[in-house]
Parts: C-alpha cells; structure tokens; sequence
C-alpha cells in the first residue's frame, strides 16, 4: 500500500506539472483558436535564462528566477503575441501553426547552438532531503511540485471565475465580437492571455528542469506530452487540461511500476486513440459546433 501510495503521489506531482503546460495549448486556443506547437520550447527556454542570470550577471538564485520570469513574459507572450501571432493569424490557422512548429525549431537550435548541447545541472529550489507520508517516501522536491502546481491552478481559477478581469477573458475567448459590443478590451484580454501563458510556461520550467536537467531538448517530449494530456482532458476547457495533465503522470508512474517502464513512453499515445475514439471531445471538454 505504501509503495502504491508513493508511485501514486509521486505521478500527482509529475502531472501537476503536465497540467501547467496543458493548460497553455488551451489558453492559446482560446485566445486565438490556433495550437502553440511551440510550448514545449516555451517551458525549455525559461530555465536557460535563469542560468544567463546566474552565470552571466552573477545573480543569486531567487533573483535570477524573477529575472527569468520577466524575460519569459515578455519574450513569450508579449513578443510571440506581437511578433508570431498578430501579423500571421489573419492569414489562417493552418499558417499560425505551421509558424508556431519553426518558432518551436528556432528556439530549440538557438539554445543548442548559443549556450550548449551539454545537459546543464539547475540548481534545485528545494532540499532534497526524503519525507514519510503515510509509509510512502517521497522526496521534498514531488511534494513542493505538487503542492506549488496545484496551488498555481487554484489561483488561475479563481482569477478567472471570481475577478472582473478573468471574467472578460473568458468571455473574450467565448465570443469576441459579443464581448467587444458589451464593452470589453478584447485586445488587451487576450494579451493577458498569452502573458499568463508565458508565465505559466516559466513556472512550469523552473519546477521540473531540477529533476531533468536544463537541455535544448526538453520541450520535445513535455510538449507532446502536455498536447496529450490537454486534447484527452478536453482542448477547450482549463479544468479537461488540469484532469489530463494530472491522469497521465498517474497512468505513466503506475504503468512504469506495475507493469514495465519500457512501455511508458507509448502511454500518452494509446491512451489518446482511446480518448479520440470514445469521446472525441475529451473527458470533459465539450463539443464545439461549427459553420462549414
């Protein structure tokens, strides 16, 4: 029982994490109806900048974390925003995602070619001492990602349900053009979008690049992973990429535990057939009509 128990919440926390970057594919959707193919470099890049921070400007770790936070938000959601987004979307959502795929190409060689090819350690934020929760050993390092993740997602829900602000950008991404006949900013709350996106992509970095070392290639797999997890949970809906991101780091530790870790890589993919053949939609996402 204990070791089930610490697989358990040992995948609670790798998914908590998975849910942060499921949740930015659903933001960009809403926001702009197009899917960010790029997200996985997105959650890559901020650990780089944190470690500009730290071995160029001779910051010390929580500064080079703010440091890396504010170029994060900047770079990925103002400058994607204006730069990406705004000038290639008129043009159709085929040709937006195809652009988000080269950013995606972009991003990942310039780390490889400016900083390196090498791995690089990145300091842990917690001790690494192990705690017992209820027989089950688990290191300080899941239990402060879960806790964190989970903690992020709470707050996001409450700003968007319980503030005026958040309630403008649900409606903005609902129906636009009603939205902006009520009187709402349509442009600005969509900026937010992509900042809280951006954001939320730092955090997710700074959280997980601990445990798998800062490289170039990251973002490859959480990106396809954390695509997975939203479209399973529902594409639309935040709480359907919450419950995927948090089903799939369950799934894969107990697949990897109970039965071989050789398969766990195939997980997300079998269970995404699953998911599209029984309930296109996601678990609980909801069916989006359209005019063709």
């Amino acid at each position: 029982m204990s070791q089930f128990l610490q697989v358990l919440l040992s995948g609670l926390a790798t998914g908590s994490i998975y849910a942060l970057v499921a949740i930015g594919f659903t933001l960009v959707w809403q926001a702009a109806q197009t899917v960010n193919f790029a997200q996985g470099e997105f959650v890559m890049l901020p650990a780089f900048f944190v470690l500009i921070g730290m071995s160029v400007f001779g910051m010390p770790l929580w500064i080079a974390l703010i440091f890396g936070l504010a170029i994060s938000i900047v770079v990925l959601g103002v400058l994607f925003k204006k730069m990406i987004v705004e000038p290639i979307l008129p043009h159709g959502g085929i040709t937006l995602i195809i652009a988000t795929m080269a950013l995606g190409i972009l991003l990942k060689e310039s780390v490889k070619e400016f900083y390196s090819a090498e791995a690089q350690p990145f300091p842990s934020l917690f001790p690494g001492d192990p705690i017992n929760v209820f027989g089950a050993v688990l290191s300080l390092q899941d239990v402060f990602n879960l806790v964190i993740s989970l903690g992020i997602v709470v707050l996001l829900t409450l700003f968007l349900n319980r503030t005026r602000t958040g309630r403008c950008m649900q409606a903005t991404a609902q129906n636009p053009a009603v939205a902006e006949i009520l009187g709402v900013n349509v442009k600005r709350m969509i900026l937010y979008t992509f900042l809280i996106n951006a954001a939320l992509a730092a955090l997710a970095s700074f959280l997980i690049t601990p445990v798998y070392l800062a490289k170039f290639s990251n973002g490859e797999t959480l990106g396809l992973i954390a695509f997975i997890a939203a479209i399973v949970g529902g594409f639309n809906q935040i709480r359907g990429a919450i419950a995927g991101g948090l089903l799939i780091g369950v799934l894969d530790n107990l697949t990897a535990a109970y039965v071989t870790a050789q398969y766990r890589a195939a997980l997300p993919l079998v269970l995404l057939i699953v998911i599209i053949l029984v309930r296109p939609q996601g678990i609980l996402g909801t069916s989006e009509g359209r005019t063709v």
